[in-house]
């Protein structure tokens, strides 16, 4: 750390270490422990850089002695004294500075404390997440909550380093602007100027980080604050931070070589796994085929298998039914198992919840299989299975028929639930991966919409017909990391022609388009370079980083699973006036539903 000066400390507690002994200093900080020993009082003192032990002696201490009695956990305090090394058989070999002690001759209370609703010294998770999320500042304080953060700022510092050493520059995008679809719900903010009219808060600075290459900035980059309303889960937040890059004059390559290299100087500082060379690259059809996800955890196997050429001419009318249907039979091994019913129905009721009308279990005995559907299938049909799954005897088979995205969702969920059951991730093993190849849109059957798997602005690869949008593939790419997706981008339309061709194959008119994206047509017409990048969850990449459980844990002042914040209360009513001012008001039964 930087060195300390001020009216409070000279020394931060964390380097009161060899090179102060015989020195006088001055340290400030928090209470961490006291200990009375008779004649002695011992303070733990903690600050930021670490926590330093103070020795008030009444002999020596003179008139701070008295005040060393008056000291409780987390009172605000700045000593002066002598560093001196402690005894050998006083040394504690925990703490950096378990060799040295302050001893005090002058001391300062700057401001008492109440007793916390929690104990800071020793905090082990027993607290609810929602105690720590009303007094947030108070489990800040916690080593743990430090880390954190000062993780963070390390991986944001090598982010600004790399790219800047690059020739991106950092360019600042409108918090306030308009709402266009971008995939989740806009939060709005009413005009006071312009009645009846509403800012968006960005859900990310797509549109202009596209601008910004238009007019030639070539290389820019932002960690920008994003807003999304749309229910918040254990990797996602209303609002959140993003890194976001984008190029001009590149290909898919380009922003996967610059990336890499990005991603390897960032783990590099701030302890990740190595990156040496290429990384591996899987096409979003194998990913969905082998793992049901397009952010597959390539830690273990358990591997999809496609079963339906093997039940073609099934006279099982279940499985019949749904490949008449255009459905998918699926399947995986889950390798050698003992379960007993109850938790094969259990295993069932997950399939259900997850949104599969059932799930078919087996046992292989034999050349057959031990399973209530095994009473269905032909001899031949069993031994085709068994050889597709690779099954052996007393492997446990679990199998669905359904629509091939609820089949693919459904076990490659079920895959990570019996992983994590049965212990089979290496948690020291790192495997990284980059989706590409991605279909251009997908078809949404509840809308009866085709629907961008990215966003609209993704380029095609290749011709696009837009009477035939499904075939298309995207300039796309996500970089996925143990399962979790870090990051993902693509190469963008850079034509007004195509961008206008993509809007009408989304079902958004001429009208629409111009309405909503008129500046950015408007803007593709004077002559756009092709462009592509891509923006990171930087939450996501702290929380993957510092072993987190959620990224509630990294993120300084995060939102409850509800959206709401504990600490300050917000969202809140507003007073009377300032609704009237913008022209609004709530409906009543917006309030009874409430």
């Amino acid at each position: 750390m930087s060195e300390a000066i001020g009216p409070y400390r000279t020394a931060w507690c964390g380097e009161v270490l060899a090179d102060q002994v015989d020195n006088e200093v001055k340290v400030a900080g928090w209470v961490h422990r006291r200990r009375d020993h008779g004649g002695l009082i011992f303070i733990d003192l903690r600050d930021r850089s670490g926590i330093v032990q103070l020795v008030f002696n009444p002999d020596s201490s003179g008139e701070a002695f008295a005040l060393g009695h008056e000291l409780r956990p987390e009172d605000v305090l700045s000593v002066g004294g002598g560093v001196v090394r402690r005894a050998e058989d006083t040394v504690n070999p925990e703490l950096p500075t378990g060799e040295f002690e302050v001893q005090v001759t002058s001391a300062k209370r700057l401001a008492k404390a109440e007793t916390p609703p929690f104990q800071i010294e020793g905090f082990s998770g027993e607290v609810g997440e929602d105690t720590r999320l009303r007094y947030r500042y108070l489990d800040l304080r916690r080593e743990q909550m430090q880390k954190a953060l000062e993780l963070r700022h390390r991986v944001v510092a090598a982010m600004r380093e790399y790219l800047g050493g690059e020739g991106f520059l950092d360019i600042e995008t409108p918090v306030l602007t308009r709402s266009t679809p971008e995939g989740a719900r806009d939060f709005l903010v009413p005009s006071r100027q312009q009645p009846g009219s509403f800012y968006a808060l960005p859900q990310s600075p797509q549109l202009f980080k596209q601008l910004l290459m238009i007019s030639g900035y070539e290389r820019y980059f932002q960690i920008a604050r994003c807003f999304r309303d749309e229910a918040t889960r254990a990797d996602r937040q209303a609002e959140f931070t993003q890194l976001d890059i984008e190029m001009s004059f590149v290909g898919v390559d380009d922003v996967i070589a610059v990336n890499e290299r990005l991603l390897a100087h960032v783990f590099e500082r701030a302890g990740g796994p190595e990156i040496a060379g290429k990384m591996e690259r899987m096409g979003y059809d194998e990913a969905m085929g082998r793992f049901g996800t397009d952010r597959p955890d390539l830690r273990f196997g358990l591997e999809l298998v496609d079963l339906g050429d093997a039940l073609r001419e099934t006279e099982f009318k279940v499985f019949r039914s749904v490949l008449d249907g255009g459905g998918a039979i699926r399947g995986l091994n889950a390798g050698r198992r003992e379960m007993p019913r109850s938790e094969l129905d259990g295993l069932i009721s997950r399939a259900q919840e997850l949104g599969a009308k059932g799930l078919v279990w087996a046992f292989r005995e034999g050349d057959g299989w031990r399973s209530p559907t095994a009473k269905f299938l032909s001899e031949a049909e069993l031994a085709d299975l068994n050889q597709r799954l690779g099954a052996e005897e007393g492997d446990l088979l679990l199998l669905v028929a359904d629509k091939v995205p609820v089949a693919n969702a459904v076990l490659g969920q079920l895959r990570l639930d019996l992983a994590e059951r049965f212990d089979l991730i290496d948690e020291n093993e790192n495997r990284l991966v980059w989706i590409v190849d991605w279909p251009l849109m997908e078809w949404n059957e509840g809308e009866k919409r085709w629907d961008a798997l990215h966003h609209p602005f993704t380029a095609p690869a290749g011709d696009f017909d837009p009477s035939d949008p499904g075939a298309a593939r995207a300039q796309a790419y996500d970089v996925v990391w143990n399962g979790q997706e870090l990051g993902g981008g693509s190469i963008r339309i850079h034509d007004a022609e195509m961008q206008e061709a993509v809007f009408g194959a989304l079902g958004i008119d001429a009208e629409t388009a111009r309405d909503r994206f008129g500046f950015l047509l408007e803007a593709l017409r004077y002559g756009a370079p092709p462009h592509g990048g891509i923006a990171y969850g930087v939450d996501r990449i702290v929380q993957r980083l510092f072993g987190a459980e959620t990224i509630r844990d990294v993120i300084a002042f995060p939102k409850t699973a509800s959206g709401f914040d504990l600490l300050t209360g917000a969202p809140a009513p507003v007073d009377e006036l300032q609704m009237r001012e913008l022209g609004i008001g709530i409906h009543k039964s917006k309030l009874a539903g409430h």
